[in-house]
């Protein structure tokens, strides 16, 4: 068994940033390794990626549950048992309530397709494209009460084209957030984040691959 601090990442769907946690922390990237990963779906295609990488599972079903505070308490003990000292949200399509958020105070991330403040909530590509943005990105935050309002860790920013529609330019965002998650994970393993009101400072700064702050190839 790895000494590799555990994380563990909760999804609704396919688990595209799931695989790539799981790829950087195969090949060293990151000082951690996935050791648990929840869902509220059985048919989530993320679960069989965790499965064909040895990873334990469980499924915890919302509609079984009478309240959201009861199947968050489920998930905490699931996330507690596993030794978890990190919790990623991977396309986890459910508001999570203080009952959940208290748990596990700043160790929650979330990666959301937009660049916040600018459009949270659902649907981020299709929001910027109404919005008539010439950039947009992803965002990768510590979760807290309000919805993809936690403080910033790390961006990408990626340009919106003439002719984009949302899946083009989902598809362009999901790349970015393939390579800014891991990193963020790694950030937090390694210590290196101080969270002060709503900015996150980073040790060593300089060290952060600049794809993550410079403006995109036009």
């Amino acid at each position: 068994m790895s000494d590799r601090p555990v994380i563990a990442v909760l999804l609704s769907g396919g688990g595209s940033n799931l695989q790539a946690i799981i790829d950087a922390s195969e090949r060293g990237e990151i000082p951690g390794r996935v050791g648990l990963v929840l869902s509220n779906k059985a048919d989530a295609y993320g679960l069989a990626r965790a499965a064909m990488h040895g990873i334990p599972t469980a499924v915890v079903d919302h509609k079984t549950y009478e309240s959201r505070e009861a199947f968050d308490a489920k998930l905490v003990e699931a996330i507690r048992a596993s030794g978890a000292v990190l919790v990623c949200l991977a396309g986890f399509m459910r508001v999570v309530t203080p009952v959940f958020l208290r748990a596990f105070p700043f160790r929650i991330l979330n990666i959301h397709p937009a660049l916040l403040p600018s459009f949270p909530g659902t649907h981020g590509p299709a929001q910027a494209l109404r919005y008539g943005v010439r950039f947009s990105g992803c965002t990768v935050h510590f979760l807290d009460e309000g919805v993809d309002t936690g403080p910033i860790i790390v961006q990408a920013v990626v340009p919106v084209h003439e002719d984009d529609t949302e899946e083009t330019l989902a598809a362009r965002i999901l790349k970015e957030e393939h390579r800014i998650y891991p990193m963020a994970i790694r950030l937090f393993l390694e210590g290196r984040l101080t969270v002060e009101g709503r900015r996150v400072s980073t040790k060593d700064a300089e060290s952060i691959p600049d794809f993550s702050r410079r403006n995109p190839d036009v």
